[in-house]
């Protein structure tokens, strides 16, 4: 029998790998098991299924309308269940701009690794000082795509309720270097755990 407050989740992959890799699929795991979730749903953004060479991502703002249909269709698939939207750096920035949309009513947006700095070392802060829902950041120390300073800089400019999990000693994708890991006496799979 599934609770009521049992939450859908709709988990985005990251730019370069898709939802069947071993990072998706762990992380699904353990969405599924933290959260208590009714389900968690995964996909692929057509750029890269049923593909085998790797293409470059198309613009993020490109990708919202296919991501609004698979959270709408999980909405309606669980109807009275809330829906948290959660995403791998690009995925969690699409996340955050679909959670703005009048026709998803998100709850909350896990954000696992926010790629906070573009290409070109711009901040990719507007999505989310525009949010209203609550946000989680599950960010590494030593990711340079979101330097934690810069993170607390926009945090401070944001309306909605909003926390921070740092992996310490982790990168983009929370891997931690072996110093730190002894230091630590943690391992990689118990700070994830912890995350």
């Amino acid at each position: 029998e599934v609770k009521e407050e049992s939450p859908v989740v709709v988990f985005a992959h990251g730019a370069g790998a898709s939802s069947s890799s071993d990072w998706m699929i762990r992380w699904k795991d353990l969405l599924a098991k933290k959260l208590n979730a009714v389900e968690v749903v995964t996909f692929d953004y057509p750029y890269i299924s049923g593909t085998a060479k790797r293409r470059a991502p198309p613009k993020a703002e490109s990708l919202v309308d296919f991501h609004c249909d698979i959270a709408r269709k999980a909405s309606e698939k669980y109807p009275g269940h809330p829906l948290v939207l959660a995403g791998k750096s690009m995925g969690s920035r699409i996340s955050c701009m679909v959670s703005g949309r009048e026709d998803i009513s998100a709850s909350a947006v896990v954000c696992l690794g926010y790629p906070l700095k573009g290409i070109n070392g711009s901040m990719r802060d507007e999505t989310l000082v525009q949010l209203t829902v609550p946000v989680i950041f599950v960010q590494g120390s030593r990711d340079g795509l979101c330097p934690l300073e810069k993170l607390e800089m926009v945090r401070s400019r944001m309306s909605c309720s909003n926390g921070v999990h740092v992996v310490e000693g982790g990168d983009h994708s929370f891997k931690i270097g072996t110093k730190h890991l002894q230091l630590n006496g943690l391992g990689q799979e118990e700070e994830e755990h912890r995350a």
